[in-house]
């Protein structure tokens, strides 16, 4: 699972400053699979917090290449400070993929469905939700919030999902994509 665009979380023009190297480069969160990003820059390019760049196959106006996928921890301090406005800003921006998930969840154990993984949402929450989608699928965040009652604010709470997949507190990861780390 490859991204096609990220946003910019933070830029360092000069890189690290404990790096022996002093190439540019910029932490970014993935446009689709929420990964977080270590990228080199090219030479005389300044990006800017939130913006949005290609880093698909084919050429890379603004990247010269993907260093690798970084951890939470990795994160700068401002990285940190503007994760959570960017996080909200991509789930907006997939509304369709996450309408899609409610509409499609399922039970992850015998006695836990997915939709209890989410942050402040509970069995009744999860009774009324699995009610109106057999009713009728859901087409919007909207369309979720006023079926079901009392349900909190879908891109609230599927952001602070997403942070929490993130910094690893979770034992299963529904939004965010993480390859599994070889063991030698």
């Amino acid at each position: 699972m490859k991204e096609e665009k990220c946003i910019v979380l933070d830029f360092l023009a000069t890189g690290y400053p404990d790096s022996r190297h002093s190439e540019p480069v910029a932490q970014a969160i993935g446009a689709s699979y929420f990964s977080l990003l270590e990228l080199v820059v090219r030479e005389g390019v300044s990006l800017r917090s939130e913006e949005e760049v290609y880093i698909g196959e084919g050429k890379r106006d603004k990247i010269k290449f993907i260093k690798g996928s970084l951890e939470f921890d990795d994160l700068t301090n401002f990285s940190r400070s503007t994760l959570d406005s960017m996080i909200e800003k991509i789930v907006v921006q997939n509304e369709k993929k996450i309408v899609e998930f409610f509409n499609k969840s399922r039970m992850v154990t015998p006695r836990m469905h997915q939709i209890q993984l989410l942050p402040g949402v509970g069995k009744k929450h999860l009774i009324d939700l699995l009610q109106e989608r057999n009713k009728k699928p859901f087409d919007s965040f909207r369309d979720i919030n006023d079926r079901v009652k009392m349900f909190p604010d879908v891109v609230k709470t599927i952001s602070r999902r997403v942070r929490d997949e993130l910094a690893g507190d979770e034992k299963y990861n529904l939004f965010v994509y993480k390859p599994k780390k070889r063991e030698f």
